[in-house]
C-alpha cells in the first residue's frame, strides 16, 4: 500500500517530464507518479479501462497536473470528461501548461479546473512549484471526502489562501489568519 498521496502527470512533452520528476526530486517529495502522454489515456487511466484495468498497478490520483495541447484529446476535453464523471466529482486538477493565454485559463476554470498554473522556465522554478504543489495540495489542502459531501464548505473558520510574494514570485499557502499577518509585511 503506497503512503504518499499518487499524482497523475497528463503531458506529452519528455523534457518537460524530466524537469518535474528531477524537481520533486530535488525538493525531497515522495509522491509516486504515473505518466499518460495523451487525453485519450488519461481518460483511459482514470476510468481504469484498458491497460490501466488493474487498480493495484494504477490507482486512482489525488491530483492530477494537466496540459492542455496534449494529442488525440487536449486538456480542455480531459477536464470536461472528468468533471461529468460521479466518481470523479472530488479529483484535483491542476492545469500545468505553458500557455498564458487569458481565453485558456478562463476556460480551465469555466470547465472546472482547481488552479492553473504556467510552466516555468527553468529547474530552479521548477523545484520552487513542486513544493509550492506539495504545501499547497498535499499538506494545507484537503480533497474532498466522500463522508463530507454536502457539507457546507462556508462553515470552516479558517479558509486556505495563496499568496506569491511581488519581488521573488515565491508561492506562500496558508490559513486566512496567517495570510492576513503575512499581508502585512513588505512584498506582498
Amino acid at each position: 500500500m503506497q503512503e504518499e498521496p499518487l499524482i497523475l502527470l497528463v503531458e506529452d512533452r519528455e523534457d518537460d517530464v524530466v524537469l518535474l520528476r528531477r524537481s520533486f526530486e530535488k525538493a525531497a517529495i515522495a509522491n509516486p507518479v504515473q505518466v499518460v502522454k495523451d487525453g485519450e489515456d488519461a481518460i483511459a487511466y482514470l476510468s481504469g479501462t484498458g491497460r490501466f484495468s488493474a487498480r493495484e498497478e494504477f490507482p486512482l490520483p489525488e491530483l492530477v497536473l494537466l496540459d492542455l495541447k496534449l494529442p488525440k484529446l487536449d486538456g480542455f476535453e480531459v477536464l470536461r470528461w472528468i468533471r461529468t464523471q460521479p466518481a470523479l466529482s472530488g479529483l484535483r486538477v491542476v492545469v500545468l501548461t505553458s500557455s498564458n493565454n487569458l481565453r485558456d485559463m478562463n476556460l480551465a476554470y469555466a470547465l472546472g479546473a482547481n488552479s492553473f498554473l504556467v510552466k516555468p522556465s527553468d529547474l530552479k522554478e521548477y523545484v520552487e512549484l513542486s513544493n509550492f504543489l506539495n504545501d499547497y495540495w498535499f499538506v494545507l489542502s484537503k480533497a474532498p471526502q466522500a463522508s463530507r459531501a454536502g457539507a457546507n464548505p462556508q462553515s470552516r473558520q479558517k479558509k486556505e489562501v495563496l499568496l506569491r510574494k511581488r519581488n521573488s514570485g515565491h508561492f506562500y499557502a496558508g490559513y486566512s489568519s496567517w495570510v492576513k499577518a503575512k499581508k502585512r509585511c513588505a512584498g506582498f
